[in-house]
């Protein structure tokens, strides 16, 4: 993103460099220079910083880089104005505002940053909620028409919130995830369920953004993103950022060392299948954690046990899980043959998921069939998959493809295994125990939907490394926040008769975001209307009632009085300068 506005371009510096493509010229920052021993010659490594201007060739506009090569040349104070809608909403800015308080974070974030820019970060967390966007340039349009956290509820423009993202260090956000651990309850046996997710970056200098085995085939770079969130008090605990072409499996590993250096010991982990491996296994025994772990496909030590286990407990009431509407057994067992300690299979089977794989088995036999019969007489080459179903046919002189068979009783045991899967523990347990452990890990899927989804942060739009970590700081702050909003609609709503569609989060917002204070003659912020009977029953949810709305939306029209806003915007609305600490 380039600043709306210009500066001079640096002079004297030997580093400086235009390169024109089309009608545009960047300029272009030196960096560093690296030898290079083939061609015998230095390398220069650049970057770049600004676009030229076409009024004034002297000029240019700046991006972030500009910011982190030349922090001490003095920027124009941009103007952002800081006239306020006359109606503002304020039912989801309550709200969230109150689980941040309840969660302490402006007193965590206070130990690492001022008390400026945790306004600011607690903000733009806000924004990423309620506006399901992470883009600087739209979060003066969002502070426009809500209350804020700032000092004077002070709307800052795009280009201050850029400088400030770039200027976020690594000791902050780690201070916080410190901070943030540190209040945990150590001595509580949780689990954790891990995941990871990757986040395309298509612009800027970023290293970590690497093409990955998950990007090649839209080639933009990525990085890694991963989350480990306490299924015990539905909260996450601390996240890591890693380069693109590192796999998942290899990475558990250190985020287990993580674990440790957080203060966590009396911990499991509930792993996705992607996280199977030998070496992870034999490592979290060294460590001394607990794991859940779903068993890989179609695996044939995982086919053995089922088919040995078959006809045995799917029709037995002792075995049933009624929560999850299945069936489950279990067996002791080595993982594998080097294994130095038993392990524990639980071989489930659900009829409605059986019922769904058969169908799907079937139809892709049928469509391979149909596509193999259009095929016939023709010179084609099939892939495994065809094969691994048919047995396929072709005229040795000719080399044409004439006819397909069915592997029948290839089909017949993809079919015998419909319904079943296996989770695998290192402790004794009820099967019914590990799978109420295992589905646990819903809530860390739906964190990391909402992160892409509902956060705007499937992309992450920046240019330069520090913007990137620091969007990443404030999306975890803002996940804490809405988990927790996510959390507490969930419990209310599992105490409620019938289930209303507006208590998910997206819904509930969107309520919320109608409860409205609009400004009066006498440029006094009032709540507009009453809270309406759906609006209560949300607001429930977080132990708030219409008498907590009420007085909430008075304190914050006698802030924007104290605050002298209504003077300010007399005054041509200037905006203040914005200093970075």
């Amino acid at each position: 993103m380039y600043f709306d506005f210009l500066v001079g371009i640096p002079v004297g510096t030997g580093r400086i460099t235009e390169n024109r493509r089309g009608d545009i010229t960047y300029i272009e920052y030196t960096y560093d220079r690296s030898y290079d021993p083939e061609k015998k010659y230095n390398v220069p490594k650049r970057t770049t910083i600004g676009k030229q201007s076409k009024a004034n060739p002297a000029m240019m506009q700046p991006n972030q880089n500009f910011l982190k090569f030349f922090p001490d040349i003095e920027l124009p104070d941009d103007k952002a104005s800081t006239a306020r809608s006359c109606c503002l909403r304020a039912g989801a800015f309550i709200v969230l505002k109150k689980i941040m308080d309840d969660y302490r974070l402006p007193e965590m974030l206070s130990k690492h940053f001022s008390s400026k820019d945790v306004g600011l970060l607690l903000d733009l967390a806000m924004y990423s909620i309620i506006c399901e966007n992470n883009a600087a340039q739209y979060y003066p349009d969002y502070a426009y028409n809500h209350p804020l956290l700032t000092e004077d509820m002070h709307i800052y423009s795009d280009s201050k919130v850029s400088r400030f993202l770039a200027h976020v260090t690594d000791e902050q956000s780690v201070g916080f995830l410190n901070s943030w651990n540190e209040t945990r309850d150590h001595r509580e046996k949780i689990y954790i369920s891990y995941d990871s997710t990757n986040k395309n970056c298509q612009a800027g200098e970023i290293e970590m953004a690497e093409i990955g085995r998950k990007s090649e085939a839209t080639g933009l770079p990525m990085f890694n993103y991963s989350i480990a969130y306490d299924t015990n008090n539905r909260e996450p605990l601390f996240y890591e950022e890693y380069p693109g072409s590192i796999v998942d499996v290899s990475q558990l590993q250190f985020m287990l060392e993580k674990a440790k250096g957080y203060g966590y010991k009396k911990i499991g982990f509930i792993l996705d299948r992607g996280y199977f491996s030998k070496e992870n296994i034999r490592f979290m025994d060294e460590s001394g954690f607990d794991f859940v772990i779903m068993v890989k496909g179609m695996a044939a030590f995982v086919n053995q046990l089922v088919f040995e286990s078959k006809g045995t407990f799917e029709n037995k009431r002792s075995c049933s899980v009624r929560e999850y509407q299945a069936y489950g057994t279990t067996v002791k067992k080595k993982l594998y043959a080097s294994d130095e300690k038993d392990r524990y299979f639980h071989i489930f089977h659900s009829i409605m998921k059986e019922a769904t794989e058969r169908e799907q088995v079937e139809a892709k036999v049928e469509r391979m069939a149909k596509c193999l019969e259009k095929h016939e007489g023709k010179t084609v080459e099939f892939g495994d998959a065809y094969q691994r179903y048919f047995e396929i046919f072709i005229h040795k002189k000719e080399g044409v493809f004439m006819f397909a068979r069915e592997k029948a009783d290839v089909i017949e045991r993809e079919l015998d295994l419909c319904g079943y899967f296996v989770i695998v523990t290192s402790q004794k347990m009820a099967a019914s125990e590990a799978l109420s452990l295992y589905k646990s890990r819903d809530d860390s899927e739906k964190l990391f939907r909402s992160d892409k989804s509902y956060l705007g942060n499937k992309s992450l739009r920046v240019h330069s490394e520090e913007s990137a970590s620091s969007k990443i700081f404030i999306e975890f702050i803002a996940l804490i926040v809405r988990c927790k909003f996510y959390t507490m609609l969930k419990s209310k709503m599992a105490d409620m008769e019938k289930k209303p569609n507006y208590m998910t989060v997206p819904a509930a917002l969107k309520e919320l975001e109608k409860i409205e204070m609009a400004r009066h003659l006498d440029k006094v912020y009032r709540l507009d209307h009453a809270v309406t009977a759906t609006q209560k029953t949300i607001l429930g949810a977080f132990g708030v009632d219409a008498g907590y709305i009420k007085g909430r939306t008075k304190r914050i029209g006698e802030q924007l009085i104290l605050a002298g806003e209504m003077k300010g915007e007399e005054n041509n609305g200037e905006d203040e300068e914005y200093d970075i600490d």
